[in-house]
């Protein structure tokens, strides 16, 4: 499985990077202005079930773009096909492909795959986390003033930007440095290879961090809501860190209430 995971992710990766600066049509979704959609997003999808349901014709599906493809299977693979879509339609190069598979509720393999660094990271319940077939640690910074962060701002940031903005501003003053990459997937990927300390986001959905949580995890990192918590992919809050700075970062998040 997680063989046809990679297989898939490589393809559907392979397209989108052959698909910059070809969009033909944007739209927005429903209730959400700034969250974009395009028949590259849905292409994508399109070849990632495909290639899967060849193999298992009869597992549940969890996709960004068509949702939920329920035949009360205990396998469900949850599907994010163009994470970064915003970056995507500008041509900036950080969007990625994410692929999970859930069994019986529990998330056992994740990969996600870069096409425009050609950075494939992939992980299985219980053996590890790699970056193109090499073995991936978290980080070893133990204070969150020494930390780079990252984080992102949900599409329906205009609702109620003053709690997000209150925990970016807090964070602004603890930490080294806080990014803004665009892409959850890959934000989770980076914690996992030690490039980053630490990714704080909520509003997320089950498809923007399934296989990076999984990476994150089999890397030696932590996974949590923002009270520190165990958490899952279907929660809106997400803390994931290299372990080290975690309680600190939840101190931090707690100071906005």
């Amino acid at each position: 499985m997680i063989q046809l995971a990679t297989e898939a992710a490589l393809e559907a990766g392979r397209f989108l990077k052959m698909s910059v600066g070809k969009i033909k049509h944007i739209e927005r979704k429903q209730g959400q202005e700034l969250n974009l959609v395009t028949e590259i997003d849905k292409k994508s999808e399109e070849m990632i079930i495909r290639k899967i349901k060849q193999r298992y014709p009869h597992h549940d599906f969890l996709a960004e773009e068509s949702g939920s493809h329920e035949k009360q299977s205990d396998y469900k693979w949850v599907i994010d096909p163009l994470d970064g879509t915003t970056n995507f339609t500008h041509g900036f190069p950080i969007f990625c492909v994410s692929i999970a598979l859930e069994v019986k509720g529990e998330v056992v393999l994740g990969v996600v795959y870069d096409p425009n660094a050609d950075e494939l990271y992939s992980a299985e319940k219980g053996k590890g986390a790699t970056l193109n077939g090499k073995p991936i640690r978290v980080s070893t910074v133990s204070k969150l003033i020494e930390s780079i962060l990252v984080t992102g701002f949900p599409y329906t940031i205009k609702d109620n930007p003053d709690e997000i903005m209150r925990h970016f501003k807090n964070f602004l003053v603890e930490a080294q440095a806080i990014r803004r990459l665009g892409s959850a997937a890959l934000d989770l990927c980076y914690v996992a290879a030690g490039r980053l300390d630490g990714f704080w986001e909520a509003s997320l959905h089950p498809w923007d961090m399934a296989a990076g949580v999984l990476i994150v995890e089999e890397a030696g990192g932590k996974f949590t809501d923002f009270r520190g918590f165990p958490s899952s992919i279907y929660k809106k809050q997400l803390l994931a860190t290299n372990g080290l700075i975690h309680e600190h970062m939840i101190g931090v998040l707690g100071k906005s209430k």
